[in-house]
């Protein structure tokens, strides 16, 4: 028995847990309040892709002469599905890894649609292997069966969404209302027999659900119901990212039925009053929690105490869920764009909220963006080493908004320091902070890639968004990153207020070159959805739109409106997203942009070589005191040697140094030699301590002269190249 029971409902992840019941078991651990955490949607899906799964699937009745020709390919190979299913599974699970060999030597996996546009597996794959082409290929199989699902099965299914269309922005509760007084779909069945087994050995007093997204909602509700006929006495409450942006003007009864309580915000506080409210019956204290009271939704915040500092609220705890039984899949042949769904990753966040928050789009009023508290560097790292003993794995997932350059500067000096081996990845803003020895340190530590917004890919616009950045810099910024073998995903967005047609056109050009020039390994292309608690959903008028408004008596965040330029942004969504389908493959980049649309476009106003142009500068031989500086030498080889020229010999030393990859070798002036051995020698007790260049120059001219004129010297310049000094 357990007092609270976490639940992810269906669907989010497959490779990885959603984060949000860890971090709030975590929590309830430094409150010792006995918790158990589930996955349900993990869990449904191996039921649902088992061999007893995909048996009851072909079970079910259908009409072979009027289903597709694709379902009927299928169930007449049913008994090929029905075969390799659980292989297949444990394959994607890494359990069965010599099915790798079986599944690339084709004619092994049945194959329906999904396999009709399949890459050029030797082009694709040359760069990942037996393995990611094996993954790939079984992920084809799955979604041939998905597809089966979708057309006869239940409509509404999704790897990572189930009846997502019944949460977006359902500004009515009708809908989904009527959906649950129908019967209980396929899905809902396995769904609510693993919720019934779960309920049944934890017996919680309280079940929390986190709803991170509107694909997650439709199956909370399904559960609360189911729990609210079988264990009425038993509270239910939800919360997380669907909530907080969604449902903060509620006012429909009718889901009380379901929850008891909805809560806003960070959840650990909230959480915490809910439990010790199960105990009291008097003076009860919320923390933005939504209940029913007097047969009326009343919001109450009556609890003075602050929320918990983020240095307070433990270490995510990841017990109980199935954590070997995930399952990695590669949808594309892009090792950035594999990151999201391959691998397991352990998911901590650097700061709460977003240390810019600004930008016109985001939800800025809110405090999950707007409250900023960073964490020590000494604190996470704790948290990883912590996560590494209790769960096994390396890999890690910073689920910032926008991780702060500062600060990953730190956590990577203390991942170092530590001798750790870690892999890692995040969300970053495209700062110039992100210098070429920035990323290299960065890279040393562990990081293989970052994700982060070049939104509309054009100046005026990103002005007008309020980013901060520009394309030029964007662009210097993620030649920073590949250059020091970190991966590059842009997050990219068409249809902002007054966009044009023709920067639209722009901005699909500065994309198609920064993919050639290589500095970008993958993206994605949103189109602009106006947000109730953004600064344009705030303000609209101000960005040259007009919201369609309607009665709120469910959820609130995307806003229907008009754009005064009246262009149809979504006409772009195809070809946009058909060229950097392209693009992220490698290929056709020599072709003219009106290629990728079926409607005549305007011709592109960018200069051919507008990027690649960025990228060209100057050394930068300024001296800034205050920069930090790094020694990475290590194995420092030093042997004196005297060179004759004529009548004079000059005395030298030559310092060699073996790096991981490559040997560097300097001639210096043997006193300067042995003032810089010193300096690496001092730097060894702790390599990764900083010191400033100033503080440098002072020790180099107690015995020297000029210590400009010996730092911007070709030897020295030459360690700064391969990176055994550093200046971050």
């Amino acid at each position: 028995m357990k007092d609270l029971l976490l639940i992810t409902p269906p669907f989010t992840q497959l490779n990885t847990p959603y984060p949000a019941t860890a971090y709030i078991k975590g929590f309830l651990n430094t409150k010792n309040i006995s918790s158990c955490q589930m996955d349900l949607g993990i869990e449904v899906i191996l039921e649902l892709f088992s061999k007893s799964g995909i048996q009851e699937i072909f079970n079910q009745e259908i009409d072979i002469q009027s289903i597709s020709e694709n379902s009927q390919r299928i169930f007449a190979l049913r008994e090929e599905y029905i075969k390799t299913i659980d292989q297949v599974i444990l394959f994607l699970q890494g359990k069965n890894a010599t099915l790798a060999r079986q599944i690339c030597s084709m004619n092994f996996l049945p194959e329906a649609s999904r396999f009709n546009q399949l890459d050029d597996l030797e082009f694709a794959f040359g760069n990942m292997g037996l393995q990611d082409k094996a993954k790939h290929l079984a992920t084809l199989y799955l979604e041939d069966l998905s597809d089966y699902i979708v057309e006869n099965i239940d409509s509404d299914f999704g790897f990572s969404r189930y009846a997502e269309r019944l949460g977006k922005s359902a500004n009515s509760f009708d809908e989904l209302y009527k959906k649950l007084l129908d019967p209980p779909t396929f899905i809902d069945h396995i769904t609510l027999k693993i919720l019934k087994q779960k309920l049944e050995s934890i017996q919680p007093k309280l079940v929390c659900f986190s709803i991170p997204f509107p694909g997650n909602l439709y199956s909370a509700f399904r559960c609360a119901q189911y729990i609210k006929k079988h264990s009425p006495h038993t509270k239910t409450a939800m919360g997380g990212g669907f909530p907080n942006t969604e449902l903060r003007e509620i006012k429909d009864k009718r889901v009380f039925d379901f929850f008891d309580f909805i809560t806003l915000d960070d959840g650990e506080l909230p959480m915490e009053l809910l439990y010790k409210n199960l105990t009291k019956e008097k003076e009860l204290e919320f923390k933005r929690t939504f209940l029913i009271e007097n047969q009326k939704v009343i919001y109450k915040n009556n609890s003075k105490k602050h929320d918990y500092k983020q240095a307070d609220i433990g270490t995510p705890d990841y017990t109980d869920l199935l954590l070997d039984n995930y399952i990695s899949v590669i949808e594309i042949a892009n090792p950035m764009h594999s990151l999201w769904s391959d691998g397991r990753w352990n998911k901590l966040t650097m700061a709460h909220g977003c240390y810019w928050g600004k930008c016109t789009f985001c939800d800025i009023s809110l405090d999950y963006i707007k409250i900023y508290e960073p964490i020590s560097a000494k604190i996470l790292v704790d948290r990883m080493e912590e996560l590494i003993q209790k769960t096994g794995e390396t890999g890690f997932h910073f689920v910032d908004e926008a991780a702060p350059p500062a600060l990953m500067r730190e956590v990577a000096l203390e991942i170092l320091r530590r001798k750790l081996v870690v892999t890692w990845w995040t969300n970053i803003r495209f700062e110039k902070s992100f210098t070429q020895d920035l990323c290299y340190l960065l890279k040393l530590s562990g990081c293989v890639a970052v994700s982060g917004g070049l939104e509309v890919a054009s100046d005026r616009l990103l002005q007008l968004i309020d980013k901060g950045v520009s394309v030029d810099q964007v662009a210097k910024v993620t030649r920073n990153f590949t250059e020091a073998g970190i991966m590059v995903h842009a997050y990219l967005m068409y249809g902002y207020p007054t966009q044009t047609i023709q920067e639209t056109v722009d901005s699909l050009e500065m994309v198609r070159q920064m993919f050639e020039m290589g500095i970008l390994q993958s993206g994605f292309w949103h189109q602009f959805a106006m947000t109730a608690h953004s600064p344009v959903g705030i303000d609209p008028e101000s960005f040259g739109v007009t919201p369609i408004k309607k009665e709120i008596l469910f959820a609130n965040n995307d806003i229907d409106f008009k754009d005064k330029t009246g262009i149809d942004h979504s006409a772009f969504s195809f070809g946009l997203k058909k060229s950097l389908f392209n693009y992220m493959h490698g290929i056709n980049f020599e072709l003219p942009l009106q290629e990728w649309f079926d409607f005549k476009i305007p011709k592109t106003n960018i200069h051919p070589d507008y990027i690649h142009d960025c990228l060209l500068e100057d050394s930068d031989f300024n001296f800034k005191g205050n920069s930090k500086i790094v020694f990475l030498a290590k194995n420092v080889i030093a042997e004196n040697h005297v060179k004759t020229k004529k009548k004079y010999t000059y005395p030298y030393t030559r310092i060699t140094i073996h790096l991981k990859t490559n040997i560097i070798s300097i001639d210096l002036e043997q006193e300067k030699a042995n003032w810089l051995i010193k300096i690496f020698d001092e730097s060894s007790i702790d390599p990764y301590k900083k010191i400033t260049l100033q503080q440098l120059k002072q020790n180099f001219e107690e015995s020297f002269d000029d210590f400009e004129l010996f730092w911007f010297s070709k030897p020295i310049q030459q360690l700064k190249e391969n990176a055994v000094i550093l200046t971050i």
